[in-house]
């Protein structure tokens, strides 16, 4: 059931807030204008599209092929931005998690409430809440001109007025810093997880084949893109459908191999018949981050079981062990899920013991969320809400020292970092060891030659849990006072809509 509370505030004040929070999630406006020859006219200056972006990566790189697909048929658009009168939205929906549907309909309403008083022209949604619950909100918010699924994206752009053009698909318009990109190398899910619902909003697994992700990334990396992240809902079962068998490690040699990409990053590598052979080629490809992203969940074998996990504890321990020893130095990220229902206290201290023992690199937790039409949803959702947050707390309080003592160890070491933004005197940059927005980032002191998109060697000289501060080597013994928000606090909890497959 959906729920359309607003947490206590007024509607004007939860939509004022859930605005500023959507439109500047993301590093700037990221506004893309395309040329105004055949777009949509009313009165007045022409129409634009503006495309609000809700969700995790995988919405990104949707977002993105929308916005490529408008571009080829000349229409103006815009990534988020402040749509005027005569403009058209777009929403693209998460429906991953109750705190991802409160979002999204919380967007939903806060333009529905523009459409009512005819600040904008119209309103479409899609993406995955709209794909879930499209039937009930059609009735519930009547403002909205459309709605569409996930699979859906003709028909979204004959409403938008422009034409789908398949041979463009794999295009990006980017909504991200231009030196780095998201490419999905498949869709959809054949895991039986038992709690999530992403197979009710994405479908089975589709693979793209190979050559298509070559030349998506190739076309990025001659556009100037330095670092590409592969997402999926699940990696490691790359080319089973296309190919009769797992082609992630086949994948990643004919990407690493293409001239100018610096780094290559993979996530969501799901832990149970892991593709061993995909070590030898992250150990073997300098351009191949040292990274990955493999979220694990839990560690008890009875909440295991119960999620459908298809691995035990035993065999996830043997699993890490193993990516270590073939891949040193590898920085490990995982997602953890606390309050799953019947994880008893037992459940819950083997679940900090594994945290303890294995020291992850990064870490994220999730709550459980009470899914309908998922098989966990047939089970009593046992754990009270202030019990899942007190064990989630409990993982992030463990999880902060491990995160404080691995980065006071980099204090003295020299690392290579990728610039991001500039912030006052200082530039923001990310390791190899780090994704954006959901990793640990690098505060570099100024210095002459640094630049957004731009890789530099910098000494680490101060350290906190999810922060290290650096200056370059060229300016080793300058180093400057360290900015107020040093101490900034960060969320212990996930409240994203990022998959945690």
């Amino acid at each position: 059931m959906l729920c359309y509370e607003y947490g206590g505030m007024s509607d004007t004040h939860a939509r004022g807030a859930l605005s500023t929070r959507t439109h500047n999630r993301r590093l700037g406006q990221n506004i893309v204008y395309f040329a105004n020859r055949g777009c949509m006219r009313t009165r007045g200056r022409s129409s634009r599209v503006h495309v609000i972006t809700l969700g995790c990566s995988k919405n990104i790189a949707d977002s993105e092929q929308l916005l490529a697909q408008l571009q080829a048929s000349h229409i103006a658009a815009e990534s988020e931005g402040v749509p005027g009168r005569n403009d058209v939205v777009v929403i693209n929906t998460c429906g991953f998690i109750e705190q991802a549907k409160q979002q999204s309909i919380n967007t939903i309403l806060e333009y529905a409430e523009l459409k009512k008083q005819n600040r904008i022209r119209q309103l479409f949604v899609t993406g995955c809440l709209s794909q879930r619950y499209r039937d009930q909100l059609r009735q519930e918010v009547p403002e909205v001109d459309g709605w569409f699924g996930t699979l859906e994206l003709p028909l979204l752009l004959r409403q938008l007025g422009a034409q789908f053009r398949e041979e463009l698909l794999g295009d990006h318009v980017l909504t991200t810093p231009s030196h780095y990109a998201y490419v999905k190398i498949s869709e959809g899910c054949n895991r039986t997880c038992s709690f999530c619902a992403i197979p009710l909003m994405r479908g089975q697994h589709r693979s793209k084949p190979i050559e298509q992700v070559v030349r998506e990334v190739r076309t990025l990396v001659q556009r100037g893109v330095k670092e590409v992240i592969l997402i999926a809902q699940e990696l490691t079962y790359y080319g089973l459908d296309l190919y009769r068998q797992r082609m992630l490690a086949e994948l990643l040699r004919r990407l690493a191999d293409l001239e100018g990409l610096h780094w290559l990053r993979l996530h969501y590598a799901y832990p149970a018949a892991f593709p061993m052979d995909v070590l030898d080629v992250v150990r073997e490809r300098p351009n191949i981050c040292k990274y990955l992203d493999i979220p694990i969940q839990h560690i008890s074998d009875a909440v295991l079981k119960r999620m459908g996990r298809q691995i035990t504890a035993r065999q996830t321990y043997e699993l890490i062990d193993t990516i270590r020893q073939r891949v040193p130095g590898i920085a490990l990220r995982t997602t953890l899920l606390v309050g799953f229902p019947g994880e008893s206290k037992s459940d819950h201290q083997q679940l900090l013991q594994f945290v303890e023992r294995i020291r992850f690199d990064r870490l994220g937790v999730f709550t459980y969320s009470h899914e309908e039409q998922t098989r966990a949803y047939a089970f009593a959702d046992d754990v009270p809400a202030h019990v899942k947050l007190r064990r989630a707390q409990e993982v992030m309080e463990l999880q902060h020292d491990i995160s404080t003592q691995l980065n006071e160890a980099k204090v003295g070491h020299t690392i290579r970092v990728l610039l991001d933004r500039r912030q006052g005197s200082w530039w923001i940059g990310r390791s190899e060891a780090d994704s954006p927005e959901i990793d640990n980032e690098v505060w570099v002191a100024d210095a002459a030659g640094l630049a957004a998109g731009r890789f530099a060697d910098v000494r680490i000289t101060a350290a906190e849990a999810y922060d290290l501060w650096a200056v370059p080597v060229a300016n080793v013994g300058k180093e400057p006072a360290l900015p107020a928000s040093a101490t900034r606090s960060r969320s212990t909890v996930h409240a994203t809509s990022s998959d945690p497959k």
